[in-house]
């Protein structure tokens, strides 16, 4: 038997084929807080909590995994491009009670001025990551945010991801404090000033604003933003 012909006799269903989905964690910050977007479910199983935005593979619409991912993506917040990467494929058989299932964890890091929600299909809403206790989501989601926020973390450490949360225009005060909050712990504003600008993370815009009693100018992220490595991580 040729390969064509054993291609034509093959039937997928032969053998069990476990549910596939795509879940992403969307990061934003809300009045200098993270926060997490999350879904109401309407429907068993888990009807009546909130679950991270995702759903099935189509494949008849989604070209990849990825293509599957922009697809939610773009459903929940109205964004056609976002930051977004894939984190891990995570299967057992008993993390959905329909059966054996597997999903691919993504995460986005979004600009909360830029999103707009959708409500069509599902109440979408905004928590803040340090409001969602261990049992709080649906299915095994609170360990995805898990795995979400450990991959921030280590980003956080040694490159320009967390440009990604901030609005247009910022200054470096404002995004000093938004690595403190990912890291955890305080950075010495000198060093942390010099390690940014030498690592061509951001441009200066040519505007301030007052902060504080007097102005401070204004930064945007430059092209290469998300490509941006310290020359020693921020932990150091």
């Amino acid at each position: 038997m040729n390969e064509e012909t054993f291609l034509k006799k093959y039937n997928i269903h032969d053998y069990d084929v476990p549910l596939c989905t795509v879940d992403i964690t969307i990061f934003t910050l809300i009045d200098g807080v993270l926060n997490v977007l999350t879904v109401f479910r309407g429907e068993h199983p888990c009807k009546a909590q909130w679950a991270l935005p995702g759903g099935f593979i189509d494949q008849k619409k989604d070209s990849s995994t990825e293509a599957a991912a922009h697809r939610v993506l773009k459903q929940k917040t109205g964004l056609s491009s976002a930051y977004l990467e894939q984190i891990e494929t995570i299967g057992t058989p008993k993390r959905d009670p329909r059966g054996w299932s597997l999903t691919i964890l993504y995460f986005a890091l979004v600009d909360i001025n830029q999103v707009v929600l959708s409500h069509s299909d599902k109440k979408s809403e905004w928590l803040p990551v340090s409001s969602l206790t261990k049992n709080s989501l649906a299915f095994d989601h609170n360990q995805l945010v898990d795995i979400a926020l450990k991959r921030l973390h280590a980003k956080a450490t040694y490159t320009a991801l967390p440009i990604e949360l901030m609005p247009a225009e910022f200054t470096l005060t404002e995004l000093q404090h938004v690595f403190e909050m990912l890291l955890g712990r305080q950075l010495q504003a000198k060093a942390f000033r010099k390690r940014v600008l030498d690592a061509d993370m951001v441009a200066e815009t040519g505007n301030s604003k007052i902060s504080g009693k007097r102005p401070a100018k204004l930064f945007k992220s430059t092209k290469n933003n998300r490509e941006s490595y310290f020359a020693r991580p921020l932990m150091d």
